[in-house]
C-alpha cells in the first residue's frame, strides 16, 4: 500500500471513503436529513456554477430558491439554509475521521523523518553515539493552549475518535449508528466555557492520546537507540496553559489555577492506576504480587480520598525499581518491557501530567506592583525605599534585585492585586503537591523592559518564594520593536550579579518566549517571521556570551497568518546560528486535533519534531545565511512591512473588517472564556483586536491576508529592478525562506476571492477589496514565478487534494455566510430597521463561522 504515491493513497483511503460515508450519511431516515441531503448537493453545484460564472452570494442564493424551491416560505427558506449549515458541520467532522483514520495509511510511518528512519541513517553514518549524545540533553516541548480556534464540543470529539475506529474497521453498522448520533448530537454551546472546562477539554488528549504515544517514542528511544539503558533526559514533554494563562482573561482566577493543577495530578494517578492494574494480572509471582497490590491500593487512595500523599513520586519509582529487580533476578525478566514502560512514563510525567504554565501582561504587572509598593511603603514597612517611585528605571531594578522580606497578602482589598499575588501563592502550592516541575515558569507578555522582568521576580520572592526562588521567568517579546530591544534587555539581566545567580541554581538556563501571532499582526507575514528569526540569533549570540542556554519558546499558533504552518520543517530550517538544545512551542484549537488528536498523528508529528530539531546537529549543515542573502531577506522584509503598514493604516481597514467581515461575531460563539477584544472602548481599535478573531476574519473572507499581503509588493520590486534572480538564489540556498514561501502558499491556496468578488463594486470598500485582490494576485504570480511551479503547493499533491476537499465542504456555508452578512447591511441601511429579521441573518453568520474554522484544520 505505502508504495503507491502518496495522493494515490490519500485518493483511495480518504476521498473515496468520503463519498462513499457520506452518501450514507445522506440517507439517514431521519426528516430534517433526508431533505437536506438531497437538496445540498443542488446548492453545491448551484454554488459551483454562480462564482463561475462571475455570481455574487445573493444571486446564487436566490437561484437555488427560485429553481429547485419556489414554493418555499421566505421563513422556510431561512431554516433550510440553517439545516444545510447543520449539515454541513457534521460533514466536515465526517470528513476529519476519515483523515484521521487514514493517517498512518497515506502517512509512511517509518520514512524521513521518524525515529526509526533518524536511527538508521545514524547508523550508517557510524553517528550513532553522537545521536545519543544529542538525545541525551535534547528536549522537545509541545504546550497546550486554550486559544479558541476550534468549535467542537467534549461530545463531537468523542463522536469523532468513535467514528475514526469504525473507519479503520469498516464496521458499518457501527458508522451507520455513530453518523445518525452525530446527526442529532448539538455543536452549539449555548454559554461561554469557563477556563476549567477548557482545560479539562484539553486534558481529554493528555489522558488518551499523549499518555501512550508520549510513552511509546520514549520506549523506542530507550529500546532502539539507547539499547535499553536508562536516560536521564525526559526529551520530551507538555506544557499547559488552560487555568494558568491570565494574560487577557479575568476569568483565571487562582482558584481556577489550583483547580486545574489537582485535576492533572488526578489524571495521571488514574492512568497510573490503570497500568498498575494491568500490570497485577501479569505480574503473578512470588516477590512481586504483593508488592503491585500496595501500590494499587496507594494509587487508588491518591485520587479518590482527601488524604494527603498516600503515596509520593518517589515511592512509586522505588517500588516498581525494585519489582523490575525481583522479575530479573528471579523470573527470567517475564514482562519486563512493561514494568521498564511504566517507569518512563513515570519520567515523563510525574505526579504533575502537564507542566503549568503562568501567563500575565507586563502592565498588569506593573500596576499591581506600583499598588503593592504604594501599600508596602504606607504600612511603614522598610523592603521599599520610601523615594522608590521617584527612582531611575536602572535604580529601580537595583531596588528590586536585592530585595528582601515578605508582603502579607492581607494587606490588599483590591481584586487584581490579590488575583495576581495569590496566583503567585498558588504556584509554591503546587509544586509542594505535584512537584516542582508542575508549575515552574511564569511568562510575562508584552515584555519590553528589564524592570517588567525585575518587578516580578520581586513580587514572587516577597510574596511566595523567599527562601529559594524555584520559578523560571520568562519574557514575551511580541512587536517587532520589541524583538529589536529584546537581547539588550536580555544582557542587562545577564550582567545583573542578583539575577544571574538566580539563573545559575535554575542551571544557567534562559527561557525567552517570541510571539508570532501579534507579530504578523504588527508587521505582516515576512517581516515577522524574518524579526523573529533576526531576534533570535542575536539572543543566542548575547546568552552564548554570557554561558547561559537559551530556550526558545515559540508562540506558533496555528496556521501560517499566526506564525504556523509545516512546524518540523520550521525547526529543521534554522540553521547553526539559532540555539537548538530545546524546541518549544504553542498547539492549540484545530491544530491539536488535527497533527495530535491521535495516537498515530501524534505519534507521526511528534517523531517529526525530534528529528527536525535533532537533524541540524546531526548532519552538521551549516545553513547559515550568506551576507548576499541576508541583504536580499532584509530588503524583502522591509519592503513588505513598509507595503502591510500602509495598508494596515488605510482608514478603511478596521471599518472593512468590522463591517464586512465575521470579525464581531466572534465574540457570541462560545468557543472561548477570554474575551474576544482588548480594552473596554465601544469603539473597535487595531491594538485592541485579538490575534485569532483577527486572522479568522480573514480567513472566513477567504482572503487570508496576514499571511501573504506584501510578500508580492516586495518580491514585485525584485523583478522590476531585474534582479529576481537575486530572490532565486536565496529561495534554492536558504531552507528558512523556502518554509516561508511554501507557508504563503497554503495562505494563497486557501483564499476563494470569487466569494467576495461584489465588494469591488461597493461605493465605500470597493477600493479597498481591490488593493486585497491586486495583492492577492501580485503575490501568486510572483510565488509561482520564484518556485517554477505551475499551481500553489504543486510540491505537497497530497495536503493540496486535502485542502481542497475541504474548501469544496465548505463552499456552500461561505456562501450563505456572505449572503447573510449582505442581508444584514441592506436592512441596516433600510428606513426602518428591522431588529428581529437582522437577528435572524446574525445568527446564521455566527452559526455558519463554525464549520469553517473547523475544516481549516489543516492550515496548521
Amino acid at each position: 500500500m505505502s508504495t503507491q504515491p502518496k495522493l494515490t493513497r490519500f485518493k483511495q483511503n480518504v476521498k473515496s471513503k468520503y463519498q462513499i460515508y457520506n452518501s450514507i450519511f445522506m440517507t439517514l431516515p431521519f426528516d430534517s436529513i433526508t431533505k437536506t441531503g438531497a437538496l445540498l448537493p443542488l446548492f453545491h453545484e448551484t454554488c459551483q456554477k454562480g462564482f463561475k460564472a462571475g455570481d455574487d452570494p445573493t444571486i446564487i442564493v436566490e437561484t437555488f430558491f427560485k429553481k429547485y424551491q419556489a414554493r418555499r416560505s421566505k421563513e422556510s427558506q431561512l431554516n433550510l439554509l440553517f439545516r444545510f449549515i447543520q449539515y454541513i458541520e457534521r460533514q466536515v467532522v465526517l470528513f476529519d475521521a476519515i483523515e484521521d483514520a487514514a493517517f498512518p495509511i497515506v502517512n509512511n510511518m517509518d520514512g524521513i523523518g521518524t525515529l526509526r528512519s533518524l536511527k538508521e541513517s545514524a547508523i550508517s553514518e557510524n553517528k550513532l553515539e553522537d545521536l545519543q549524545r544529542y538525545l541525551e540533553e535534547f528536549k522537545v516541548r509541545i504546550v497546550l493552549t486554550a486559544h479558541p480556534t476550534q468549535f467542537y464540543p467534549g461530545s463531537v470529539l468523542g463522536i469523532i475518535t468513535d467514528l475514526t475506529e469504525a473507519i479503520k474497521e469498516n464496521d458499518l453498522l457501527r458508522i451507520n449508528d455513530l453518523l445518525a448520533q452525530l446527526g442529532k448530537t448539538p455543536f452549539f454551546k449555548h454559554k461561554k466555557p469557563t477556563p476549567y472546562d477548557e482545560a479539562v477539554s484539553l486534558i481529554w488528549y493528555l489522558e488518551h492520546v499523549f499518555y501512550y504515544s508520549f510513552g511509546q517514542i520514549y520506549d523506542y528511544i530507550q529500546q532502539n537507540i539507547f539499547e535499553g539503558k536508562h536516560i536521564e533526559n525526559d526529551i520530551i514533554n507538555i506544557g499547559f496553559w488552560p487555568g494558568g494563562d491570565r494574560d487577557g482573561n479575568p476569568f483565571v482566577t487562582p482558584e481556577i489555577t489550583l483547580k486545574v493543577a489537582a485535576r492533572l495530578r488526578e489524571t495521571i494517578l488514574k492512568n497510573y492506576y490503570r497500568d498498575i492494574r494491568r500490570l497485577k494480572r501479569k505480574l503473578t509471582f512470588n516477590g512481586v504480587e504483593d508488592r503491585i497490590s500496595k501500590i494499587e491500593i496507594q494509587l487508588y487512595k491518591a485520587f479518590t480520598t482527601s488524604q494527603k500523599n498516600p503515596i509520593t513520586l518517589a515511592h512509586l519509582v522505588s517500588e516498581l525499581n525494585d519489582i523490575k529487580a525481583i522479575v530479573i533476578k528471579d523470573h527470567q525478566s517475564l514482562y519486563i518491557d512493561e514494568v521498564n514502560s511504566l517507569l518512563n512514563k513515570t519520567q515523563l510525567f510525574g505526579f504533575h501530567f502537564g507542566i503549568l504554565d503562568i501567563r500575565q501582561d507586563s502592565r498588569a504587572h506593573a500596576a499591581v506592583f506600583n499598588a503593592m509598593v504604594d501599600k508596602v511603603i504606607a504600612s511603614g514597612s522598610s523592603i521599599f525605599p520610601k523615594n522608590y517611585h521617584d527612582l531611575t528605571e536602572k535604580e529601580q531594578v537595583k531596588v528590586l534585585s536585592k530585595i528582601k522580606g515578605s508582603v502579607d497578602v492581607s494587606l490588599f482589598d483590591e481584586e487584581d492585586v490579590l488575583k495576581t499575588l495569590n496566583t503567585m501563592k498558588a504556584i509554591k502550592t503546587i509544586q509542594e503537591t505535584n512537584g516542582e516541575k508542575a508549575a515552574s515558569r511564569y511568562i510575562i507578555s508584552n515584555n519590553q523592559t528589564t524592570l517588567n522582568v525585575m518587578q516580578l521576580y520581586a513580587m514572587l520572592k516577597l510574596v511566595a518564594f523567599q527562601e529559594e526562588l524555584t520559578v523560571d521567568i520568562g519574557p514575551l517579546f511580541e512587536t517587532i520593536t520589541d524583538l529589536e530591544n529584546a537581547p539588550a534587555v536580555m544582557e542587562e539581566l545577564y550582567t545583573n550579579p542578583d539575577y544571574a545567580k538566580h539563573l545559575k541554581k535554575r542551571g544557567n538556563r534562559q527561557t525567552i518566549m517570541l510571539g508570532f501571532s501579534d507579530g504578523t499582526k504588527d508587521g505582516g507575514y515576512l517581516m515577522a517571521n524574518w524579526a523573529i528569526f533576526k531576534a533570535k540569533e542575536r539572543l543566542t549570540q548575547v546568552s552564548r556570551k554570557y554561558d547561559v542556554t537559551v530556550i526558545f519558546f515559540d508562540g506558533r499558533g496555528g496556521p501560517p497568518a499566526r506564525g504556523g504552518g509545516k512546524t518540523h520543517q520550521f525547526y529543521a530550517s534554522l540553521g547553526p546560528t539559532i540555539e537548538d538544545k530545546e524546541v518549544q512551542l504553542t498547539i492549540q484549537g484545530q491544530t491539536i486535533s488535527s497533527n495530535f488528536g491521535t495516537l498515530e498523528s501524534s505519534q507521526y508529528n511528534l517523531e517529526q519534531l525530534i528529528s527536525s530539531g535533532i537533524l541540524n546537529r546531526l548532519n552538521d549543515t551549516n545553513d547559515a545565511m550568506l551576507k548576499e542573502n541576508i541583504k536580499v531577506m532584509d530588503d524583502l522584509a522591509n519592503l513588505s512591512y513598509k507595503a502591510y503598514s500602509e495598508f494596515k493604516n488605510h482608514p478603511m481597514f478596521v471599518p472593512y473588517l468590522e463591517r464586512m467581515s465575521t470579525l464581531k461575531y466572534y465574540a457570541k460563539t462560545n468557543i472561548g472564556s477570554r474575551p474576544s477584544k482588548r480594552g473596554t472602548s465601544d469603539k473597535l481599535i487595531f491594538e485592541d483586536l485579538r490575534a485569532i478573531p483577527f486572522v479568522g476574519s480573514w480567513s472566513q473572507l477567504k482572503q487570508n491576508v496576514p499571511g501573504f499581503f506584501g510578500v508580492g509588493t516586495a518580491l514585485k520590486y525584485y523583478e522590476e529592478k531585474g534582479q529576481f534572480d537575486r530572490v532565486k538564489k536565496l529561495y534554492s540556498s536558504s531552507s528558512f525562506f523556502k518554509t516561508l514561501v511554501e507557508n504563503s502558499m497554503m495562505s494563497l491556496s486557501k483564499s476563494f476571492f470569487d466569494l467576495t468578488k461584489y465588494m469591488a463594486d461597493n461605493e465605500e470598500f470597493g477600493a479597498f477589496w481591490t488593493i486585497i485582490y491586486t495583492e492577492y494576485e501580485t503575490s501568486k504570480r510572483l510565488l509561482l514565478k520564484l518556485t517554477g511551479s505551475k499551481e500553489l503547493m504543486e510540491e505537497e499533491p497530497a495536503g493540496k487534494a486535502s485542502i481542497d476537499m475541504r474548501e469544496s465542504i465548505v463552499l456552500p456555508l461561505l456562501t450563505i455566510q456572505q449572503y447573510a452578512l449582505k442581508k444584514i447591511q441592506e436592512l441596516e441601511k433600510a428606513e426602518v430597521r428591522d431588529e428581529e429579521q437582522i437577528a435572524v441573518f446574525e445568527k446564521i453568520v455566527t452559526r455558519s463561522l463554525f464549520g469553517n474554522i473547523n475544516a481549516s484544520r489543516n492550515s496548521a
